[in-house]
C-alpha cells in the first residue's frame, strides 16, 4: 500500500508539476513582477548609468544601459498598453546614449541622459503618474560601489 502511495506521489510530481509550470506565463515560475517593481529596478539602473557617465566609466555605462533596455522590454511584454510598449518614447534617447557610450563622448552622453530622463517623465505623465518625477541624481546612496573605471 505504501509503495502505491509513493508511486502515485512520484507520478504526480514528475508529470503534473512540470505540466503546471509549463503553463505559467513567465517561463515556469508563475511570478510576474509588478510594473512598479520593474520601474524601481530601472530607477536604480538610471542612477548607476548617471554616475557611470559622469565618471566616464564606459563599460559600466554600457552594462547599465543594457539592463535598462531589458527592463523596458520586460515592462512592455508583461504590461501591454503602457506607452513604452512600442519603445518609441525611449528609443531615440537610448540610441543616443548607446552612441555616446560607444564613442566615449561625455558631452553627448550628458545630453542623451537628460533626454532619457525626460522620456521617463513623459511616460509617467502619459499613464497618469506624473507625480513620479525622475531627475538626474545628485548624490550616491551606494557607498559600497565605486563608479570610477576600474582595472580590466
Amino acid at each position: 500500500m505504501k509503495y502505491r502511495a509513493l508511486l502515485a506521489a512520484t507520478f504526480a510530481t514528475l508529470v503534473l508539476v512540470p505540466l503546471a509550470l509549463a503553463q505559467a506565463p513567465t517561463g515556469g515560475t508563475g511570478y510576474v513582477p509588478h510594473l512598479g517593481d520593474i520601474m524601481s529596478a530601472t530607477q536604480l539602473r538610471h542612477f548607476k548609468l548617471s554616475f557611470a557617465g559622469k565618471l566616464r566609466n564606459w563599460d559600466l555605462a554600457a552594462y547599465e544601459l543594457g539592463q535598462i533596455k531589458s527592463s523596458f522590454q520586460d515592462a512592455a511584454t508583461l504590461y501591454p498598453g503602457i506607452p513604452i510598449t512600442d519603445m518609441t518614447i525611449v528609443a531615440d534617447p537610448i540610441r543616443q546614449l548607446s552612441d555616446a557610450i560607444e564613442t566615449r563622448n561625455g558631452a553627448k552622453f550628458d545630453t542623451a541622459f537628460a533626454a532619457l530622463t525626460n522620456a521617463c517623465n513623459g511616460c509617467h505623465r502619459a499613464i497618469g503618474r506624473g507625480f513620479i518625477t525622475i531627475q538626474a541624481p545628485t548624490a550616491s546612496p551606494f557607498s559600497n560601489q565605486s563608479f570610477a573605471p576600474g582595472p580590466k
